[in-house]
């Protein structure tokens, strides 16, 4: 027998979650989901939770397992069981329990209008579609498999400690409009995406890759609108000016140059986010933390500088 620790919600008759324990037998093949059906089908009939397709297309079965956001039906229930014959399984995180393992999707969906996910041109709709190449489409056929299940919203590191991150599916979703060949409001897109809440404020920690299970891997499209950012001049905001000041550091001298990089990064004309730096700086000086004062090159910097002019840069 494996035990299934399901944490349960229901507000109407309990206001505080809990977890509760069912004994199965898993039958051979079968899906961590097809075992919450049927625990949901002979043991409690109660159990809430999202299912449609089984077929990881629809998204809807996402939730933590283990700690982990997965979808229940893409997974063996074997896989999911831990050293004490146990699977543990809660709602996804970032979102508010509605019952037992639904959440609520609203501010998930928000954040996905507020990057426009459609076409914006300026021109009147043709009478038959608009074509692309193939190479066209393939700069957005990874983010074009995104299902929409929020397993990446629910362990996105970010929105743990800032509900106005926008958070990987919505930046996922700006890039499928970002890099498309036939759309027109590329600048206007980057420049909104740019602002604090948008494509700086990603840790680049991974985790939404990790929990992606499609080829959508938001991380990297977050890094291309980044990409796309810079070359159409969007520099004015301290995550632009962190990451150019970073790589004109390495390619001066191959290595981090640490006591400029802050005052590039708040902009040095900006005597706010200047002063700002003082009470840190302090702090470092009185750790022992604060970088040499005067910054020296390592010894191959030569090799460095000829890698950036054969990356053109």
């Amino acid at each position: 027998m494996t035990t299934f620790r399901i944490k349960r919600y229901n507000p109407e008759k309990q206001p505080e979650p809990y977890y509760e324990d069912f004994q199965l037998d898993i039958p051979d093949g079968s899906t961590l989901l097809d075992c919450i059906n049927l625990i949901k089908w002979k043991q409690d009939g109660s159990l809430t939770y999202r299912m449609s397709c089984r077929s990881a297309i629809c998204g809807s079965c996402g939730m933590k397992v283990n700690g982990r956001a997965i979808l229940a039906c893409q997974r063996q229930a074997v896989s999911q069981v831990d050293k004490d014959d146990t699977v543990t399984i809660e709602p996804l995180g970032n979102m508010q329990p509605i019952k037992d393992l639904v959440v609520d999707f609203e501010p998930f969906w928000e954040k996905v209008h507020k990057v426009k996910p459609y076409l914006q041109t300026n021109e009147q709709p043709p009478e038959k579609e608009r074509q692309q190449a193939p190479e066209q489409f393939r700069l957005i056929d990874d983010s074009s498999t995104c299902i929409m299940c929020g397993n990446c919203y629910s362990d996105c590191n970010v929105l743990e400690v800032d509900d106005n991150f926008l958070g990987p599916a919505a930046l996922a979703k700006a890039q499928r409009f970002v890099s498309d060949s036939r759309d027109e409001k590329t600048l206007e897109r980057v420049t909104e995406l740019s602002e604090p809440g948008g494509i700086w404020d990603c840790t680049h920690c991974g985790e939404c890759v990790e929990r992606c299970p499609k080829p959508a891997e938001p991380f990297y499209r977050i890094k291309e609108i980044m990409t796309v950012a810079l070359e159409q001049g969007v520099h004015n905001n301290n995550g632009a000016r962190h990451a150019l000041s970073f790589a004109n550091s390495v390619k001066a001298s191959g290595r981090l140059n640490e006591n400029r990089i802050p005052v590039e990064s708040v902009g040095i004309f900006n005597i706010k986010g200047l002063m700002d730096l003082i009470p840190i700086g302090i702090r470092m000086l009185l750790k022992r933390k604060i970088p040499p004062i005067f910054h020296k090159s390592i010894d191959d910097v030569k090799d460095v500088k000829r890698i950036f002019k054969e990356l053109g840069q």
